[in-house]
């Protein structure tokens, strides 16, 4: 609130001080023109203002037509200023349009006649720009700090253009950057050897890496027009070879289309990110017709705390629902998200949490009863393989069965939609995490019968979401290593967040009777060259400053995880990166019959630690159940390993 009121002071305080001192000028024009006896310049004291407060007032509609006002002047560039006289002389050439043919048809005595508009438009447009480059430089001067101050980082600025000059000019003039502008490295051999900004210029090629050491850059800030995919990866690989520290100066939201004009005009420093390093465009998946199928409707969310569970409550929220109902076991996470969604939206959502747990039918009855949802996701789930595989009764008790519960509320108080939030991991599972959420898709495709619609969808692995290794090696970096990963073979499919919830929320609103839904997720990453990548943005060579050490896999562990289950059929669906997997789906009695064993396995291990006797209640009821030892020996032959090794 500071911050935009400081925003807001700081433009009236500019409007005002431009007009009492167009005033002034014009009052200083008036008493020259009353010293010359030329006849044109004879005005009448009253006309003269008249006409004077018309030609300021339309100069400052254009300015803010034009957002003259937003620009901050002491970091300004040519652009702002040719704005700022396009607005003056718009706003000139409109006021004597309507002196012209109003004033003059009123009384001939009140048009003060085409010179008085030239001159004073002139006169106070030239006064705009000196007085702003006057700033300018001043600030420059009094804001300057010392240039070798031991405290500064040394920076090489990639990209000579206008936004580089921004940049450079902010970073020398701010006495708070803890940076220090070294040089230009550009491609564009017109700007290389020249100056931009008092920097030199120097080329992009290998020779760059011995100037780069020789200065003592430490970091290296891309300040380019084109930040997409294709150059996000060329400046990475290029680049990542300097040891520098790697950061970018782009809009300060990743998601262009949802930025306001503001937030589409400022820039940020920012870190060269994980999904930089996907080296794959953003995934735009929801649509008009995805968001109105929501707006308007009664939505619950399970598990609504946790990483997707929160991201599909921030899209439903954007689509004007009815009510939003978040339902959790776990009060921090709800605590949180619930805190976020009221300072975003305030009374324009009605939202509610409540504090539940899947396990428990009567809890979920009541909650269906009381909000009779139209729409429910299921989010609610126990997600990290090695500790299921220790805790498997816990895997069966809250994934499955608490699948089952939610399902069963779902049809019994007419929802309309029920999507259940997949993985990888069900297909061919060969661990008890993804063997329940295997069992999750059964209970959901076997109701095809039922007037709610039932859908699932699957997709891989999250960027940054709880356990996963990303903020792991984030960690392991910060401490100085090692960085571990179980084994330099594995990969994994990675999406970020928000692609994986507007994915869900697509499917939901496509979603008819029993359907699986898969997104093509491109290619799979190897998790080795993610930890040198993570390594390298941090500034740090692999295996010199630190180490990566293979630690083995754990229990239940592919090398690599399949999207697809290979037999069934699959269709296209109208967007392109979305498909459905169609197979025979069990009838609701084989369904029945296998939660009843796995209910009496539950039961028969309450008394014991481990999860042997799950395992094999597991074994019966999943029949792509696979062991880990034979699905990794086949791992080198797999079209998904062929894939990273041709890439």
């Amino acid at each position: 609130m500071y911050q935009f009121l400081r925003k807001k002071a700081r433009k009236i305080v500019l409007f005002g001080f431009d007009i009492v001192c167009y005033y002034a000028i014009a009052a200083f024009f008036l008493l020259m023109s009353r010293a010359t006896t030329t006849p044109v310049f004879a005005y009448d004291v009253g006309a003269f203002f008249i006409n004077a407060t018309l030609l300021i007032g339309m100069m400052m509609v254009y300015r803010f037509i034009l957002n003259v006002y937003r620009n901050v002047w002491r970091y300004t560039d040519t652009r702002s200023y040719f704005k700022m006289l396009v607005a003056d002389v718009a706003g000139g050439a409109t006021a004597y349009i309507i002196a012209y043919f109003i004033m003059k048809t009123v009384s001939e005595e009140l048009y003060t006649g085409l010179w008085f508009f030239v001159i004073l438009t002139a006169l106070e447009a030239l006064f705009s720009l000196l007085s702003r480059f006057s700033y300018r430089l001043l600030y420059k001067h009094f804001n300057k700090v010392d240039a070798d101050g031991e405290s500064r980082v040394n920076v090489a600025i990639v990209g000579a253009g206008q936004i580089g000059a921004v940049l450079a000019s902010e970073l020398a003039s701010n006495q708070r950057s803890v940076y220090k502008p070294i040089f230009f490295v550009d491609s564009d051999k017109s700007k290389v050897g020249g100056r931009v900004a008092g920097l030199p210029v120097y080329n992009e090629d290998m020779t760059i890496f011995a100037r780069l050491a020789e200065s003592s850059i430490k970091e290296i800030f891309f300040a380019v027009n084109r930040f997409d995919t294709e150059e996000a990866e060329r400046l990475y690989k290029f680049y990542s070879q300097s040891g520098c520290k790697l950061k970018v100066y782009d809009m300060s939201v990743r998601d262009i289309s949802e930025a306001s004009e503001t937030e589409k005009q400022r820039r940020v420093i920012r870190e060269f990110s994980i999904e930089d390093l996907l080296f794959r465009d953003p995934l735009k998946i929801n649509d008009g017709k995805t968001t109105s199928y929501y707006t308007g409707k009664t939505i619950l969310v399970t598990g609504g705390g946790g990483s997707i569970g929160s991201e599909l409550c921030r899209q439903i929220a954007k689509c004007s629902p009815k009510k939003l109902i978040i339902v959790d076991i776990y009060e921090n996470n709800a605590y949180d998200i619930q805190q976020e969604l009221i300072r975003n939206y305030g009374d324009k959502l009605d939202l509610t949490v409540e504090i539940a747990s899947v396990r428990d039918r009567e809890r979920l009855n009541c909650i269906f009863a009381a909000y009779r949802p139209e729409v429910v996701f299921h989010a609610a789930a126990h997600k990290h393989v090695p500790l299921m595989e220790h805790s498997g009764c816990e895997a069966i008790k809250n994934n499955v069965l608490g699948t089952y519960n939610t399902a069963d509320m779902a049809e019994k108080y007419g929802v309309q939609k029920f999507i259940l939030v997949s993985t990888d991991k069900a297909v061919n599972p060969t661990n008890i995490m993804g063997a329940s959420k295997r069992l999750c898709e059964m209970v959901v495709q076997c109701r095809t019968d039922s007037n709610t619609d039932f859908a699932a969808v699957r997709f891989g692995n999250v960027l940054g979401s709880n356990g996963s290794v990303i903020p792991l090696f984030k960690r392991q970096i910060a401490n100085g290593g090692p960085v571990t990963i179980t084994d330099k073979r594995i990969i994994r499919y990675f999406m970020t967040i928000p692609e994986a919830s507007q994915l869900v929320m697509q499917a939901g609103a496509m979603a008819k009777k029993g359907e699986l839904f898969v997104l093509d997720m491109g290619k799979p990453v190897r998790i080795y060259d993610l930890a040198v990548n993570m390594i390298r943005l941090s500034g740090f060579e692999p295996h010199v400053d630190i180490k990566i050490e293979e630690v083995g896999l754990r229990p239940g562990e592919k090398l690599f995880e399949e999207l697809l289950m290979k037999t069934e059929t699959l269709d296209k669906t109208e967007n392109n990166m979305i498909f459905i997997e169609r197979d025979t789906p069990l009838t609701r009695k084989e369904v029945e019959e296998k939660l009843r064993i796995l209910k009496t396995a539950v039961e028969l291990a309450r008394d014991e630690i481990g999860s042997k006797r799950v395992k094999e209640a597991i074994v019966a009821t999943v029949p792509t159940f696979r062991d880990p030892e034979v699905i990794n020996k086949r791992a080198e032959k797999s079209e998904e390993m062929q894939m990273v090794k041709n890439s």
